[in-house]
């Protein structure tokens, strides 16, 4: 099985033109789930990262590290539980503008993905996720996100949905669960190469949803690479609306892990 790498570094910082901010800012982790499990008894480290190439200039609450050029850099370390069982534990870290160097909490997450024969393209799981997140970027210290997983994968396409419910534990900000959608479409372009978008939105309260022009979207364009050793996912996205970092870039070299 593979484990995603999320590596930023030095490709993340030469990319695009600047287009002026909005308000909330692109997370720590900057993905769509799909099927992908580690195999019973594996263990793997994955490295996600992103890096804010504009983002909000100022704080959107006291306390926030500014988003822009702020560099997210999460280690996350798994284990395959069962066939359909795998638990990760996320390390959130990240570099401000001035470049030192912050750690932002600690995550749990436990992933189902239902049984299916090898050859039925359908999946679905849920990922459940709890943990920390200190002032630096997040008004709630507690909080966990529940990530229904639904998708088809066939040799040349690949739909994933997680329409994502995210909440708050503490009692310093309102508990009600925010509706987060995540969407990834990529199409076979060559041997070993997947092409397409990934979208990313934050609809406010799940009851009463933000207007379209209050909500903060992202929209990626990505390219996945597979090859013997690894994998590699390139990714660059626009914030349009209210999202903060109007242009992100992020890494992924996905290798397997012993």
């Amino acid at each position: 099985m593979k484990f995603v790498i999320y590596a930023c570094g030095a490709a993340v910082a030469v990319v695009l033109a600047l287009i002026s901010p909005g308000a909330i800012a692109a997370p720590d982790e900057i993905q769509v789930y799909t099927e992908e499990m580690n195999d019973p008894g594996e263990f793997g480290l994955e490295l996600h990262a992103n890096y804010a190439i504009n983002g909000a200039k100022e704080s959107s609450f006291e306390g926030e590290m500014k988003a822009h050029h702020r560099l997210q850099v999460t280690p996350e370390f798994s284990y395959g539980w069962t066939k359909n069982l795998e638990a990760g534990l996320y390390v959130p870290l990240a570099m401000a503008e001035d470049g030192n160097l912050y750690n932002n909490g600690l995550r749990f997450r436990l992933k189902f993905i239902a049984p299916r024969e090898a050859s039925e393209a359908f999946f679905w799981g849920l990922n459940v996720e709890v943990g920390y997140s200190t002032r630096r970027v997040s008004e709630s210290y507690w909080g966990m996100e529940l990530r229904p997983i639904i998708g088809y994968r066939t040799d040349n396409w690949l739909v994933s949905f997680n329409p994502i419910l995210d909440m708050s534990l503490s009692n310093n900000i309102s508990r009600e669960p925010n509706f987060e959608p995540a969407l990834k479409v990529t199409r076979k372009a060559a041997e070993g190469v997947h092409a397409g978008l990934e979208y990313y939105g934050e609809y406010g309260p799940i009851h009463h949803t933000l207007p379209h022009n209050e909500r903060a979207q992202y929209l990626y364009g990505v390219v996945d690479v597979e090859k013997k050793d690894f994998d590699i996912n390139f990714g660059i996205g626009h914030g349009f609306d209210n999202a903060s970092d109007r242009w992100v870039a992020k890494a992924i070299i996905a290798f397997p892990f012993k």
